[in-house]
């Protein structure tokens, strides 16, 4: 064992042979051993070298040059006097094993370096170097010298002291580099050759066209069936000097290029386009009215409109006036669920013989949809109004924009932003889809569109729609709706005959009545189709002889119990519950307001329940407000206030409620707490209040009506303000019921407050 001085080496290492020179001290020593570390983790095995000449740098840094001597196992490692890092080394200078075990690795090693040399186009003095080793270990040691062998491997390169092993893993290493040089060259090699491919079939391809040419064969060309396609397409002048464009790119780099599958595929779509076909409009006013009123029960509104419109553009054509650009028509139905508005679009298609097409917007979040792909992108599209172009096959459909008022936006845009040109009659008659990047004439197509709600429709996109409302059906007009569509239809999806089943129009009424709540009829076609299955099941097993009469008995076996109750006379028969009017998203519906009192607290403590939002939140703060400075008008004791809190509550907790319109409701609630006056039975409310008692005027007062009318209710009390919607509800609920347009909230009280019981005087 050798004590030597111990020089260590970041991420390098040192084998026998190699000079080096390092910024050290090394001191006076005249070997030192050199250790590779990574990390402060040493080799096992270091290469023991001899000092070979010193120098002094510039700023009195010292450096010496080292040379390689031969290999050093390490031992244990201390510090000397200069605290200096010394380690004990066995020295392992390589021994020379006998030739029989090292020559066919030493003939294997230099064939694969010379190999690897060659596709190098390294230098002949590489191949002299390498011819003039003629030791097995020194050999092996010329695997350090490659540049592709990494740290780790050099490391184990220099820890394997044995030669015969050690000319093996070198030659395992060699062998690594030859297979990835081989790969890569055989990659580039089949870049190249496609490449020359590619090149020597354009020239044969435009050999074989000009061959074509001479004979007079071109006519079967790709280039000319589009040319053809384009010609038969009639596009506006703009629209075909972009085709011809494209058709000229692909002309001349020829058929089998990738981009020339994208320009064929752009081509498609363009000459797919109808840009020349229109359907024959019916400009027939009263036959579309006959078609409408054939069709759906009640909408008078949008029936009215869609005539008008026709009449219009009838009228403009009599008189030779030619059509406005600018003047398409864009309605928007907006109502509760079920109520009709997605299958009118195809009856105003059928009114006007027009194609239609339906465009279903809910979920959509992605502008593209609309507007379409850029054509950079791979897999790119035109967007849903070019795609409903092609498929109706005229420029003057009916599409129907289906649930607009469900469309989203995230980070691939907001396709309520790109709808704001499409249903801007001032502008979509320009419109520029992404993907066809030429102008579209939109201005002939009738657009319909449909929502829920007008709240989450952004204000930019409503501005340009005209809205007509749908409010729901009176029981009335769900019984018709039932006895001319939903009855038949059922008859027919559940194998029936007419004449095996009928419904008299008391029983439908006690199906809507007791078993639905909603706006529309699509619950109430639901539970006719569940009559007409069990009818069915029952005529299929012979346990029911035709014709079957469909009874209150046979709805209550096939419904079951009653789901729905008027219970508005229970509800309101003690002091402290009022009822309110309310507007959701699937229409009107009738909403209890309960109030009670507890012991403990100053008198103006309120607990609120009921998922209330922060609108119906300050409407309860001011219905206190107001009843407890009107305390002497109510006929109310101040002392009634004294060390109590309020809880005001709004059941079906499970469901969020917001909006102003309950304020009267709930003032009226604490009033009659407080007075102990209990509320009619039969008067529903609805108003916005303020803290001096104002009421003030709310929306959907029809949908509100009718909710009141199915409820068994007979009078509404309404804003004053709200007294001209009244000629929207229909007139058999008018006549049904009694309105009672107010002011003030001490109108209100009259009206909704049983008059207070007198006390009973006895004789003594």
């Amino acid at each position: 064992m050798t004590d030597l001085l111990l020089v260590p080496l970041e991420d390098t290492v040192v084998f026998p042979g190699m000079n080096v020179t390092l910024t050290v001290d090394v001191g006076d020593e005249d070997r030192v051993v050199l250790v590779p570390r990574h990390e402060s983790e040493y080799a096992a095995v270091g290469t023991v070298a001899e000092v070979t000449d010193r120098v002094r740098m510039r700023g009195g840094v010292r450096a010496v040059t080292l040379e390689g001597l031969h290999r050093g196992v390490i031992g244990a490692a201390h510090s000397d006097a200069l605290g200096r890092l010394r380690a004990e080394v066995e020295e392992r200078p390589d021994e020379n094993p006998p030739p029989v075990e090292t020559r066919d690795l030493e003939r294997e090693y230099r064939a694969v370096v010379e190999e690897i040399l060659d596709l190098r186009g390294a230098d002949d003095r590489v191949r002299e170097f390498l011819r003039a080793i003629s030791e097995a270990g020194a050999l092996a040691d010329t695997c350090a010298y490659a540049p592709d062998i990494t740290f780790a491997q050099r490391v184990e390169l220099l820890e394997t002291v044995d030669v015969v092993e050690r000319l093996k893993l070198s030659l395992e290493l060699q062998r690594e580099r030859l297979a990835e040089l081989q790969v890569r060259q055989r990659i580039r090699d089949d870049v190249e050759e496609g490449a020359q491919k590619q090149q020597r079939e354009w020239f044969l391809r435009q050999q074989m066209n000009s061959i074509r040419k001479e004979l007079g064969e071109d006519e079967g060309s790709v280039v000319d069936e589009y040319r053809t396609k384009i010609d038969e397409a009639e596009m506006p002048e703009d629209v075909r000097a972009q085709a011809e464009r494209e058709l000229r790119r692909l002309e001349t780099m020829g058929d089998a290029s990738g981009e020339a599958s994208m320009i064929r595929t752009y081509l498609d779509w363009l000459v797919s386009v109808p840009w020349s076909k229109r359907s024959d409009e019916t400009l027939d006013p009263r036959g579309a009215r006959e078609v409408l009123d054939a069709d759906h029960a009640g909408l008078e509104d949008v029936k009215d409109r869609i005539v008008e419109y026709l009449a219009v553009r009838k009228l403009r054509q009599d008189r030779g006036i030619p059509n406005d650009k600018r003047s398409g028509a864009i309605l928007t139905l907006i109502g509760p669920p079920g109520t009709g508005k997605t299958s009118i679009g195809e009856s105003v298609a059928r009114a006007l013989n027009r194609e239609f097409v339906r465009m279903s917007l809910g979920g959509i979040r992605d502008e593209a949809e609309i507007r379409g792909h850029r054509r950079t992108y791979i897999g790119s599209l035109p967007g849903r109004l070019v795609r409903a172009l092609r498929d109706a096959g005229t420029m003057n459909p009916v599409i129907l924009l289906d649930e607009v008022d469900k469309v989203g936006a995230d980070w691939r845009g907001d396709p309520s932003a790109a709808l704001l040109e499409v249903l801007d009659p001032a502008q979509n008659h320009s419109f520029r889809d992404h993907y066809l990047d030429v102008e579209l004439d939109l201005s002939e197509v009738f657009f319909i569109a449909t929502a829920n709600v007008a709240d989450t429709i952004p204000g930019p996109l409503l501005d340009r729609m005209e809205v007509i409302r749908f409010d729901g059906y009176t029981v009335d007009e769900k019984t018709a709706i039932a006895r001319g569509y939903l009855w038949p239809r059922q008859i027919e999806r559940n194998g029936l005959r007419e004449d095996e089943v009928s419904v008299s129009d008391e029983t439908i009424q006690l199906v809507v009545s007791e078993y639905t709540r909603e706006a529309g009829v699509r619950q109430l076609e639901r539970e006719l189709g569940t009559i007409l299955r069990k009818t069915a099941t029952r005529t299929a097993a012979g346990q029911a002889e035709a014709p079957v009469e469909v009874d209150v008995d046979v709805v209550r076996d096939a419904l079951g119990r009653q789901k729905f109750f008027q219970e508005a006379a229970e509800r309101t028969a003690v002091p402290g519950v009022a009822t309110g009017l309310a507007v959701t998203g699937t229409g009107g519906d009738v909403l209890f307001v309960e109030a009670t009192s507890m012991e403990g607290g100053n008198g103006n403590e309120l607990v609120l329940t009921g998922q209330l939002g922060d609108v119906m939140k300050e409407s309860a703060r001011i219905a206190l407000s107001y009843v407890h400075s009107h305390a002497d008008e109510l006929g109310v004791d101040h002392d009634a206030f004294k060390d109590k809190s309020f809880h005001v509550h709004v059941p079906a907790g499970a469901i969020p409620k917001d909006g102003p319109s309950a304020g009267i409701t709930m003032t009226i609630a604490l009033a009659s707490l407080l007075s102990e006056r209990p509320v009619k039975h039969t008067v529903g409310m609805t108003g916005e209040v303020t803290l001096q008692g104002r009421v003030l005027p709310i929306g959907g007062l029809k949908q509100k009506v009718l909710a009141a009318h199915a409820a068994g209710l007979t009078d509404v009390i309404i804003p004053e303000r709200n007294r001209a919607d009244l000629d929207d509800v229909p007139e058999d609920v008018r006549e049904a019921m009694r309105f009672h347009p107010v002011m003030t909230l001490g109108e209100v009280l009259d009206l909704a407050l049983e008059p207070k019981p007198q006390p009973s005087l006895h004789a003594a």
